[in-house]
C-alpha cells in the first residue's frame, strides 16, 4: 500500500481518526510521513536480538559468543544461530543457558523426560482384556483344566453382553 502522504514510499503506519461525526478514517503514511506529523513510530526490535540481550544481562556476558565449549571450541552463539549443539560436552559447557530452554520445552523438568502413550479409551482396555481372556480361556482347555476354562468362559460371556 502506497503512502497516502508522500505517494512514493510503502505506507507502514495505519492510524484511524475519529471524525467529529464519530466516523472513523483511516490513513496509511510512511514512516517518515508519519514522524513529520507528530507520529511517533518505535523502531522494530527482532525478537531473536530482544532474547540474545535478555540471556546476556542474565549471565553477565558481553556476548553470547563469550561462552566457549572448552572440548569442541564452539560458541554459545554459534549454537543459538543454528540450533544445534556441537558436541555432547556443549551441555556442560553452556549449562546455565540451555537450563531454561529445556525446562520450557520439557514443561518444567530439567532432563529430557520423552513422551508417553495417551491412556487408552475404555473400549481399547475393554478389547484389550477380551484378547487376554480369549487366550488365557484357550490355555486351560489345552491344559485340561476345565473348571478355569468355565469361569474364564462366563466372564467373556458377561462382558461381551455388556
Amino acid at each position: 500500500m502506497v503512502c497516502q502522504g508522500c505517494q512514493k514510499a510503502t505506507a507502514t503506519v495505519h492510524l484511524t481518526d475519529i471524525k467529529p461525526s464519530g466516523e472513523p478514517v483511516e490513513r496509511h503514511l510512511c514512516e517518515g510521513c508519519a514522524a513529520r506529523e507528530g507520529v511517533a513510530v518505535k523502531q522494530h526490535t527482532l525478537t531473536a536480538t530482544v532474547l540474545q540481550e535478555f540471556i546476556k544481562q542474565g549471565l553477565g556476558l558481553k556476548s553470547l559468543g563469550e561462552k566457549v565449549c572448552p572440548q569442541c571450541g564452539g560458541s554459545f552463539k554459534e549454537f543459538h544461530e543454528q540450533g544445534l549443539l556441537g558436541c555432547p560436552y556443549d551441555y556442560t559447557a553452556y549449562r546455565d543457558l540451555l537450563k531454561p530452554i529445556i525446562e520450557r520445552a520439557q514443561d518444567g523438568a530439567t532432563q529430557h523426560t520423552g513422551k508417553s502413550p495417551r491412556p487408552a479409551g475404555e473400549g481399547s482396555r475393554r478389547r484389550a482384556r477380551l484378547t487376554q481372556l480369549h487366550k488365557a480361556l484357550r490355555e486351560a482347555v489345552g491344559g485340561e483344566e476345565y473348571e478355569r476354562a468355565a469361569k474364564i468362559r462366563d466372564e467373556i460371556s458377561a462382558m461381551e453382553k455388556e
